[in-house]
């Protein structure tokens, strides 16, 4: 491909850019400048394998690639003049794995789902689809993930369009991770090291192919660009301003020059010489392996092979519906295998699409392009042309490399690297963003089962730089993350005095008499405000007769006592008794009180609660609005409808301190 421009037409040795797309069929190099917004293509130069050195965009024969991009670069060097001694390159789409997995996770009721948790369950998502990816491959092999886009989320195995804000005991999230291999780059770089280049940007070619063929403002559509290259069809899908998923088509143009071949039995090349002339004449004329000569139209052939198209189109369209949910609004296809005669026209209907949503693009549409000679129109150049777009608007950003907890680590830049992509990196377990609430703890007081809900912990800290930060920042190269784990909330704790019922009397001579007699822990007698531990067995002994009753007061056993009616006490206590004697005793209630070693050190907290006055009883400094779970009988295990929590009208905050008469609401709304 011959340029009239020279050498001295480049304003600035170090501004130009080298590119090379080094594809399964040939290398193109392509020699340019960038200015002002515009790409201005000085030298082109292409050469195809002798052999097969790549096998679906992956290179097998190092040796092989080395001699054909020498080749190039050489042929590129005398035209211009000059030594060139870096390089823009690409790693192929087909290279990608892509990963599908759905992720369960038990959550706390009572907490509301917030940023912090939906980021979490997308990392450990992506990190259950990396250690599958990784248990398929040898485990020497190393996995990026360049992108992931979310299909679905859960709520209590209910589908959900936004987790923030609900609560429930359990989400749930379908997500579709993107892989790349860090063999792929390692070969791209090896074979740069020995033709004496240095690598100035790499990118992925579905992204530079994507830069070029789809404008920015157009990705806030949901839009899918296929790339139908020899081997396979690359995939990538935008929506909402960004690259949301990337896929693969196992199937491309060899299988319609393959099936060429078999119909008509003709050799590989010349049955890709067929293919590519159904396009541009309506006659044909060809010469099979046995020497019959052919002279057939191209839609006579086309016919012939009409159901492999066919099974083209059905697998591009459903790796689409795959990795989108549904068709997008348009499909633009490039690459040689995009001029397939009838190819379009089957995508869209496969897709309910009208035809004139899936377009072919040229190279020859692509905006801010000076100097594009002749050959270099078509589909097929799209590709290497963006190689070498995206390497002058973002030279020397293909891999970031930041600082996470002292490690350092590099990422491949292929997207906006966000915090919770280096973490992903670097294994960080996404749990340990989410605080979790304290043991509870398990008690027994005759019998029965009481609990003592644990305090809430602290969330995860992110700092960046040494500022407080998010998940969600942004990272460029030199940046230095910390996260500080999220904490486990205190222990539930609770006292014997304040857990057992201590009201329990009766009144005698207007004195108010405790008949708790005896308080047991796992079989000791206790007469201390001791904390208690988990599983502990309380039993509680009542004063039962008069005896024991006159006993406790310190009056003589033939003291009469008789019913505030005046009727005459038979033996056995009951609770909430009132009784007099004919000895009154000068004994006070609070003297009564000290000699029964009875005393509790609880505030109370006067507070309406679902429309009911409460008093609240507690001995820690304050109550706080999830304290009021302890207080009041609510299943919050089983979701029975939408949760309401307020105070005062307001929207309850977990941690705010609950106020003399407070209105508070807690219950279940039924939809």
């Amino acid at each position: 491909m011959e340029n009239q421009n020279s050498y001295s037409n480049i304003d600035n040795e170090n501004e130009i850019i080298f590119s090379l797309d080094i594809g399964t069929r040939s290398v193109i190099g392509i020699v340019g400048d960038y200015h002002d917004g515009k790409f201005r293509i000085i030298e082109s130069y292409q050469k195809e394998h002798d052999k097969r050195n790549m096998y679906d965009g992956q290179i097998h024969d190092i040796s092989g690639v080395v001699r054909v991009c020498k080749e190039v670069k050489e042929q590129l060097e005398r035209k211009l003049g000059i030594k060139l001694t870096k390089a823009a390159i690409a790693a192929a789409g087909r290279a990608l794995k892509t990963k599908k997995v759905k992720l369960n996770r038990e959550i706390d009721m009572t907490m509301e789902i917030d940023s912090r948790a939906i980021e979490s369950l997308e990392m450990e998502a992506i990190q259950m689809a990396q250690a599958q990816i990784d248990e398929k491959k040898d485990s020497n092999i190393k996995y990026y993930c360049v992108g992931y886009s979310v299909a679905n989320y859960y709520l209590d195995d209910s589908f959900l369009d936004n987790l923030e804000g609900h609560r429930g005991s359990k989400i749930g999230i379908d997500i579709l991770a993107t892989f790349l291999p860090h063999t792929v780059v390692d070969s791209l770089y090896t074979v740069m090291s020995r033709l004496g280049l240095e690598v100035t940007n790499m990118t992925l070619e579905p992204i530079a192919a994507i830069n070029v063929a789809i404008k920015k403002n157009l990705r806030l559509l949901n839009l899918a660009m296929i790339d139908i290259g020899a081997g396979t069809s690359d995939i990538a899908i935008t929506k909402e301003g960004a690259i949301v998923a990337y896929a693969m088509a196992s199937i491309a143009g060899d299988e319609i020059t393959e099936e060429i071949a078999r119909k008509y039995l003709l050799d590989f090349d010349t049955a890709e010489e067929l293919k590519i002339m159904l396009n541009q004449k309506q006659m044909q004329k060809f010469t099979d392996a046995v020497g019959i000569e052919y002279e057939l139209t191209s839609n006579e052939i086309l016919d012939t092979i009409n159901d492999s198209i066919l099974k083209l189109a059905k697998e591009i369209s459903e790796k689409i519906i795959e990795y989108n949910q549904k068709p997008p609004s348009a499909i633009f296809l490039i690459g040689g295998g995009s001029q397939i005669p009838r190819l379009t026209d089957m995508i869209a209907k496969e897709l309910d699409l009208p035809p004139q949503r899936v377009v072919v693009k040229s190279s020859d549409i692509i905006d801010g392009l000076e100097g594009l000679s002749s050959e270099l129109i078509g589909p097929s150049f799209i590709t290497p042309i963006g190689i070498a777009v995206t390497a002058s608007i973002s030279r020397n950003k293909d891999f970031l490399e930041v600082k996470v907890n002292d490690e350092n680590i590099k990422l491949f830049n292929s997207k906006k690297i966000k915090v919770s992509d280096a973490l992903i990196l670097i294994g960080f377990n996404p749990r340990k963003l989410i605080p979790k609430r304290g043991e509870e703890l398990r008690y027994y007081i005759d019998g029965k089962l009481h609990m003592k809900k644990g305090g809430f912990g602290e969330p995860a800290k992110v700092y960046v730089n040494g500022k407080i930060s998010s998940l969600d920042y942004s990272l460029k190269t030199g940046d230095q993350v910390s996260i500080i784990d999220a904490t486990q909330g205190s222990d539930g704790r609770a006292y014997l005095y304040d857990s057992i019922d201590m009201s329990k009397s009766v009144k005698v001579d207007g004195n108010e008499i405790s008949i708790v007699k005896l308080i047991r822990v796992n079989g000791n007698v206790v007469e201390e405000n001791i904390p208690l531990k988990q599983e502990d067995h309380i039993t509680i002994e009542l004063i039962a007769t008069k005896r024991e009753l006159l006993e406790s007061v310190e009056l003589d056993e033939d003291t009469e006592l008789f019913y505030q009616s005046g009727e005459k006490f038979d033996n056995t206590i009951k609770e909430n008794d009132v009784l007099v004697t004919n000895n009154y005793t000068s004994k006070t209630n609070q003297e009564i009180q000290e000699e029964k070693k009875v005393f509790s050190n609880n505030k109370k907290l006067h507070v309406t609660v679902n429309d009911e006055d409460m008093v609240l009883e507690y001995t820690k400094d304050q109550l706080i609005f999830v304290d009021i779970f302890d207080y009041i009988d609510i299943d919050l295990t089983k979701p029975k409808g939408k949760l309401v929590l307020t105070v005062n009208g307001e929207k309850a905050d977990y941690y705010q301190t609950l106020l003399e008469g407070d209105k508070i609401k807690a219950y279940w709304e039924n939809n």
